[in-house]
């Protein structure tokens, strides 16, 4: 009876050491194509909050802003990475999304992703030379798809004025490669690892949009904000001189039922330690970008985080 109660002890010492050092929690972060911008930034920010935090997050391959959202929707992911102009349709139930989605909160704004319209023929020089050409706008439900709509809207055009291909980054560089598309939205921060490697072989040109156009887009759409595309991401491009497009925010955003520790898991595992990120975009984290946004409720999470840095967030 004593060896009984001795060995119940050790079992219930064991189990209350375990209690208190809690288990690490599991997150599954939907990024975008393995050449954009999202999943090679993600993997690394996923690796540095496992790292560095009792969280374990896993970045995986996503389908775009709008998949992405949906996919955490139905719970298959507690995390995702989307587009400013996205979630905000997708919260307010408009554009392509026929009913709100409200499930998930803001966790951060990471940095600006550019509209970049790719084309290997140096005639296309504006929005407008794209009507009757074949242009992949990325895949369907993509935040792509959003943007290329904007765009072609703010010169008065629809898909119905081009000939449009729905295909990602890598596809829709390998399709400008063998001639098969004239010309390819893709939304991601400059410079994005699908052009890079497309200017290695080819003569790579970017449709630029001007400030009448870039005008009319904003009022219709303020999501966007002017951008100008140059320094390194221009010369990777092998461009001649700098390209004026616009640009959305690249967001983090959590489903409001992961748990707060959790979430604080994620953002002070960021911003705590931005400079061991090995990626060229931690030069444009900032605590003060990270808590600019006002169209989504930010999760309690980030809140109490930015909170003890001097930020003061909107919060459910």
């Amino acid at each position: 009876m004593k060896k009984f109660v001795s060995l119940l002890l050790v079992v219930l010492t064991m189990a209350t050491l375990m209690v208190g050092c809690g288990a690490k929690k599991e997150l599954i972060f939907t990024t975008g194509s393995e050449t954009g911008t999202y999943y090679g930034f993600g993997t690394i920010l996923a690796g540095q909050i496992s790292d560095k935090t009792d969280s374990t997050v896993t970045a995986i391959v996503g389908k775009g802003s709008k998949a992405n959202i949906e996919l955490m929707d139905v719970g298959d992911a507690q995390m995702g990475l989307v587009q400013s102009d996205v979630m905000s349709y997708a919260y307010n139930g408009v554009s392509q999304f026929t009913t709100a989605i409200t499930g998930f909160s803001t966790v951060a704004a990471l940095y600006m992703e550019q509209v970049q319209i790719v084309t290997l023929d140096p005639t296309i020089k504006s929005v407008a030379d794209l009507k009757g050409k074949t242009v992949s706008v990325g895949e369907s439900g993509s935040g792509v798809y959003f943007n290329a709509v904007d765009v072609l809207a703010a010169y008065g055009m629809t898909l119905d004025d081009i000939n449009p291909t729905y295909q990602s980054f890598g596809d829709s560089t390998e399709a400008l490669q063998d001639g098969k598309i004239d010309a390819g939205f893709i939304v991601s921060g400059a410079p994005t690892n699908a052009v890079t490697s497309l200017a290695t072989t080819r003569d790579v040109y970017l449709v630029e949009l001007d400030d009448e156009h870039i005008a009319k887009l904003i009022e219709a759409s303020p999501y966007y904000s002017k951008n100008v595309i140059s320094g390194k991401a221009a010369e990777s491009y092998g461009l001649e001189k700098d390209a004026t497009t616009v640009a959305v925010g690249a967001v983090i955003i959590a489903r409001d039922d992961v748990s707060e520790d959790a979430v604080y898991d994620v953002v002070s595992g960021i911003f705590d330690s931005i400079d061991t990120l090995a990626h060229d975009k931690k030069n444009e984290l900032s605590l003060e970008f990270a808590t600019s946004v006002t169209d989504v409720p930010y999760h309690k999470g980030a809140a109490k985080y930015f909170a003890e840095k001097g930020f003061t967030v909107p919060t459910k």
